[in-house]
Parts: structure tokens; sequence; C-alpha cells
């Protein structure tokens, strides 16, 4: 496992995030690529449906690097395409979706579960660094 960056030792180098993401070869399991204070930056590889969750303590910020994202709300979805971002605001139930493969960019707190509230067997372990 690659050493994190400490504020003592900073990366060596820029990320690439192509060639983070090409290391994620499962779906649905977010691996940690940076931090800032207490935020995790996290490349993931989604296709299909994700399950309803909230995440009652934070926002949770989607930026989708390819493919369409639909989220997917009780009273109705947006669409996140490629080099656009969404925001979901802490609290609001939503479900992520992917009719073909998208590559994002998830921006939260270290620590949150991927599933929220829901927890089960999509929830992925944390802290996985690449």
């Amino acid at each position: 496992m690659p050493s994190r960056p400490t504020p003592h030792r900073p990366a060596p180098h820029a990320i690439n995030l192509a060639q983070k993401l090409s290391l994620v070869t499962d779906r649905w399991q977010p691996r940690v690529v940076a931090e800032m204070n207490d935020y995790q930056f996290k490349v993931v590889r989604i296709a299909g449906e994700f399950v309803w969750h909230s995440h009652a303590e934070t926002d949770e910020t989607f930026i989708v690097l390819d493919g369409q994202l639909r989220i997917n709300f009780r009273d109705g979805h947006v669409l996140v395409n490629s080099g656009e971002m969404y925001v979901v605001p802490k609290g609001v139930e939503h479900k992520p979706h992917a009719s073909e493969e998208v590559q994002m960019l998830l921006i939260e707190p270290r620590g949150v579960a991927n599933t929220g509230d829901q927890g089960g067997e999509r929830t992925a372990p944390n802290d996985v660094w690449i």
C-alpha cells in the first residue's frame, strides 16, 4: 500500500486521476487518493443500481470524470455528466445509478460509510488508499 502524504511529507508529484482509476477493478469500492483536512478524495467506478441511503452528518460531493450518473431522490432525480459535479446535502436520501460504467471522484469526510445509514453488503471498507 502506498504511503500517505503527511503535513510534513507532501506527495512528491501531482495525482493523476486516470492512472489511479486504472488501478481500480472492483465497482462500488471507493479508493482514497488524497486528503485535505478531514476530507478524503476517492476515485470509484460504478455501474448499475446502488442502495437508497443518506448521510445524516455530512454532504456528499460527486464529480463525474467519465460517463453519466443519475442520482435518484424520492421526489425526482438529477443527471450528472462528465465534467460536472453535484453535492447531495446532508440528510437527503439518494440512490446513485449508472446505466453504463461511470468513473467518479467523491469528496467526503474521512470515515463516512459509502452506504450511509443503510449499511449492508454494499458497504465498502474505509480508508483504502491507492
